[in-house]
């Protein structure tokens, strides 16, 4: 009973965030026109972009997610908020604005996040091919502790992920809360009465990731437990 508790406890923690977030962004999606005198959610990106001289980065449609690249160093955003012009689609480009000027300011928590990311894709690849070979290389040795040290590093890489979610997180909350809403609420961007379900939209784009690393951190802690038997 006890984990059958401790089961439920866990997955609400993984998906309710996720559920919360996708009903504040269809909550404040409508009215779609909201914003159609000001533009676009691709306008408003478009103008904050060259208002913080950042010109050269990119405004581009996407199916993927609403996202920064810093590779190809394109703001992109959903088609409902690229070209939607709802309360959702101004706030969401403006929160994807401020980890554009994170990347241009060089500030240091964005950039270790991306050094990690490129290690840890790295790294999930090699837990992934040593978790499977680990059966294998203990029937090739019949050594135990050759298969417990090739598990050993496979969740080692594994807990790159892991951390490259903890660091994601203070990012994202800075491009909502350090640089959207200023941003927003000193450029008289919103009508009246907006600044305070923005904030939320705000809250729930920094929130996007929790999910993701509540479930990083139960696997790592899932692949923990199996080596320490």
């Amino acid at each position: 009973m006890l984990w059958v508790i401790i089961f439920i406890i866990a997955a609400a923690c993984v998906f309710l965030p996720g559920l919360w977030v996708r009903h504040v962004m269809r909550k404040y999606s409508s009215p779609t026109d909201r914003y159609r005198e000001q533009g676009s959610g691709a306008d408003l990106a478009r103008h904050l972009l060259d208002r913080f001289q950042l010109g050269h980065v990119k405004v581009e449609e996407t199916p993927a997610g609403d996202h920064y690249d810093p590779t190809d160093k394109a703001v992109r955003l959903t088609p409902d908020n690229f070209d939607g012009h709802s309360l959702t689609a101004i706030t969401i480009a403006a929160h994807e604005v401020g980890h554009a000027i994170q990347h241009e300011r060089g500030e240091p928590l964005f950039l270790t996040r991306q050094k990690l990311a490129k290690a840890a894709y790295v790294g999930e690849r090699i837990a992934g091919i040593l978790l499977v070979a680990a059966p294998a290389i203990f029937v090739l040795t019949r050594v135990p502790q050759a298969s417990a040290l090739t598990l050993l590093i496979g969740v080692f890489s594994m807990a790159l992920g892991t951390l490259v979610h903890l660091v994601t997180l203070p990012v994202e909350f800075d491009a909502s809360y350090g640089k959207a809403l200023p941003i927003l609420r000193e450029g008289e961007y919103l009508h009246d009465g907006d600044l305070e379900h923005a904030q939320r939209l705000l809250k729930a784009a920094a929130l996007t990731y929790v999910a993701g690393s509540l479930a990083s951190l139960l696997n790592l802690g899932r692949w923990i437990a199996v080596f320490r038997r």
